[in-house]
């Protein structure tokens, strides 16, 4: 069968430094579904398309734009979509080590979205590089694209910090969820989700649960004394949910708290 795949492999070097070992373009999304044992560290850029990666079986999800590391020694096996298209460079050495910890790229910090501009460089170099220049074409790529990871992480930083913004400012609305917010700010409600979790160490909707809460307990000491109108105000469509809720957090029942505190 016909395949419009390009892959080029380097001459092996001194494992000191960064050492890339091929450069792959794949427009077969078959070939991501196959588990893979990964020999050595791996960045993937996603071209085309969208889906899932099971790393030890956790399900990071993708599209066009992202980029994903494996490291050595993951099984990797992914879920793509039809029109499923990536690219990837297999590289080791010490300064790879040095660099996952540069840019915090952990097991738990492997994707990194918004790298659409980039595609044209990464196949512009793939397709021009020769077998004596593939080497330095990979290697160079490579730290470019490190070097592009800043500015990722500052993105993530400010997606975090607006999707708190919008919470603080909207929790009392009962129709606010992660999934509202990824919609409003154009992003996939799984990374966000994930990137969250990743980075307050709480769901989201355990984050909202708590924000909601602690108005509630707010507007008890402020003198409001309807547990059904708490509940509406604090962003609750159920009085009775909001009763269950309170005390799970707190530890007693909307109406005891408003007796210990007269």
């Amino acid at each position: 069968m016909k395949s419009s795949n390009i892959c080029k492999f380097t001459l092996p070097k001194d494992i000191q430094g960064i050492e890339t070992d091929c450069f792959v373009f794949e427009s077969n999304p078959q070939h991501m579904k196959l588990k893979n044992t990964l020999k050595k560290n791996s960045v993937i850029l996603i071209t085309n398309g969208k889906g899932y990666f099971n790393f030890a079986n956790k399900s990071i999800p993708f599209k066009k734009g992202d980029l994903i590391f494996g490291f050595k020694g993951e099984i990797i096996q992914g879920q793509p979509s039809d029109d499923c298209k990536y690219m990837y460079i297999h590289f080791d050495g010490n300064r790879s080590e040095e660099l996952f910890r540069r840019f915090d790229i952990t097991p738990k910090n492997r994707l990194f979205e918004g790298f659409d501009g980039i595609i044209p460089l990464w196949r512009d170099s793939l397709a021009t590089a020769s077998e004596k220049t593939v080497d330095l074409a990979s290697e160079s790529i490579l730290l470019y694209t490190f070097s592009r990871l800043f500015k990722s992480s500052t993105k993530r930083d400010n997606l975090i910090t607006k999707l708190l913004e919008i919470s603080e400012n909207e929790f009392a609305d009962p129709d606010l969820s992660v999934n509202r917010i990824a919609d409003t700010l154009g992003y996939n409600p799984k990374y966000i989700s994930h990137l969250f979790k990743e980075k307050m160490g709480i769901t989201y909707s355990e984050y909202l649960r708590n924000l909601r809460i602690k108005y509630a307990v707010s507007l008890f000491d402020h003198g409001i004394d309807s547990v059904k109108n708490v509940a509406f105000l604090s962003g609750f469509t159920d009085p009775l949910y909001f009763s269950t809720i309170f005390k799970k957090c707190l530890g007693v029942s909307p109406k005891d708290y408003k007796s210990k505190n007269k």
